[in-house]
């Protein structure tokens, strides 16, 4: 027997169910990003493999899925690989992989939209801001709650520097949140202040090293951060220095206290504290979401330069991170447009489906598009179900007629397999008086109405 077929390990299929209640996610997100000015925007499924290296830090390149070049790819190897490879020598698989490859699939949203701002500058109107709605790509090891094909809902305003737009972004995101019903924490850091930690500790030059492994805190537990430090030669002086951040506690207020005790004597984390203070204070009311300052936030991309933003629910087992996003000051430097600061959120989209899924909070009416099935007991009843069809249609209301005279039980099953609501049965006798019989599948109880009535009756 051949093998079944199978998918790569990290993707998925959705079923008709499955899209109906992603398409509910998309949908709530695009509203509320509209709702607050941002306009559609979408770049390629692959960019320049030299548009996305070098923007993600060490970690992240090395999970960014590379294209192979089409054609005769080994025209393009680099010719001392080719010579190296020819004497038998060993070669790095990473550097032919680059050698073979000149693209590939992008790893977030926000570079490429960097890259389009730069391409793009002269036409566009500055504060620029836009959303985009797309997969991403990472070569990352599957399980549960992470995959390696995923969509992002991002939402960026690019070309200012107010704290404004950080705030208007803490609002949309309860906002995203509470149309889906869902309790987060919108927790909140500055690199600013974390950049400053880095300055004490008399190692400013391991700021990312820092960053990076803080960021796994909540994943790896402390001992393993701090075993993380050592291993990129961070000092046991240095870490000493930075034993207080593990020690804040309270809300904001006590925290910022403690930052200004710790961190005064720095010019850079008195900025980073009164950012966030201008967060703190300036974000009206959040309905079911809370923001908090959580102090080992650091998210270990290296372009974010300002805030930082993660969300997680505090409901259901799902503890991974299902929004987050920053300032970056400089990346669109890196493609040669200096002074164009920027801020965006990111929402995963399927995180946010596991959540909802596992709490039970999607729409029941979500289970089916088609409101009411017409059922077929012949090519005469058909063509009389024909015509009611094409007037429950036009009046917006999703509609099928079964294509084949099977058995009623057969007929009522698809029904019910497809979360059908109702079932408008249309016999000879039907016909010759005129009416409809409309069964409820959910309750099972049937009643007759007129014709002219049969709208009201499934509404």
């Amino acid at each position: 027997m051949a093998n079944m077929p199978s998918i790569p390990k990290g993707t998925r299929d959705f079923s008709p169910v499955e899209m109906l209640r992603r398409k509910h996610i998309f949908g709530t997100i695009e509203t509320v990003f509209r709702k607050y000015g941002f306009l559609p925007l979408e770049t390629p499924a692959m960019e320049k493999l030299e548009t996305l290296t070098g923007k993600y830090g060490e970690e992240g390149d090395r999970l960014i899925f590379k294209v192979l070049n089409n054609g005769d790819v080994w025209k393009e190897v680099a010719p001392e690989l080719k010579a190296a490879l020819a004497k038998g020598e060993e070669v790095h698989p990473g550097k032919l992989a680059t050698s073979l490859s000149g693209k590939a699939l992008r790893y977030d949203l926000t570079v490429p939209f960097a890259r389009y701002v730069v391409q793009h500058r002269n036409e566009l109107a500055f504060p620029f801001k836009r959303y985009q709605i797309q997969p991403v790509w990472r070569a990352d090891r599957p399980q549960k709650g992470r995959y390696r094909e995923f969509y992002q809902c991002d939402a960026d305003v690019i070309g200012s520097k107010s704290l404004l737009n950080e705030v208007e972004l803490v609002e949309l995101t309860a906002e995203v949140f509470n149309a889906f019903g869902l309790q987060v924490a919108i927790k909140v850091n500055d690199r600013k202040v974390l950049s400053a930690i880095a300055e004490i500790s008399g190692q400013p030059e391991k700021v990312v090293d820092m960053v990076t492994a803080i960021d796994k805190l909540d994943k790896i537990g402390l001992e393993k951060v701090q075993e993380e430090m050592r291993a990129k030669g961070i000092s046991e002086t240095a870490l000493a220095t930075i034993a207080p951040l593990f020690r804040l506690h309270g809300t904001w207020p006590a925290q910022k206290q403690q930052l200004q005790d710790w961190l005064g004597s720095v010019p850079l984390a008195q900025e980073g504290i009164r950012d966030l203070s201008t967060v703190f204070d300036t974000a009206g009311q959040l309905g079911n979401a809370t923001l908090e300052f959580d102090p080992t936030l650091a998210r270990g991309l290296d372009y974010y330069t300002g805030a930082i933003f993660e969300v997680k629910a505090n409901e259901g087992s799902l503890q991974s991170s299902i929004a987050g996003g920053g300032r970056y000051d400089d990346l669109t430097g890196i493609f040669g447009l200096k002074d164009m600061s920027g801020v965006g959120i990111s929402f995963g989209a399927d995180r946010i489906y596991d959540v909802l899924l596992e709490l039970g909070k999607f729409p029941a009416e979500l289970g089916s598009s088609t409101r009411v099935l017409f059922a077929n007991f012949g090519d005469a009843e058909a063509l009389h179900c024909l015509k009611l069809l094409r007037t429950v249609r036009e009046a917006g209301i999703a509609a099928e007629l079964y294509p084949d005279a099977v058995k009623m039980a057969k007929q009522f099953k698809y029904a019910d397999d497809k979360g059908i609501p109702f079932v408008a049965i249309i016999g000879e006798n039907e016909m010759k008086q005129g009416i409809v019989t409309v069964k409820e599948m959910k309750s099972g109880e049937q009643r007759a109405v007129k014709e002219g009535e049969l709208l009201d009756a499934i509404v």
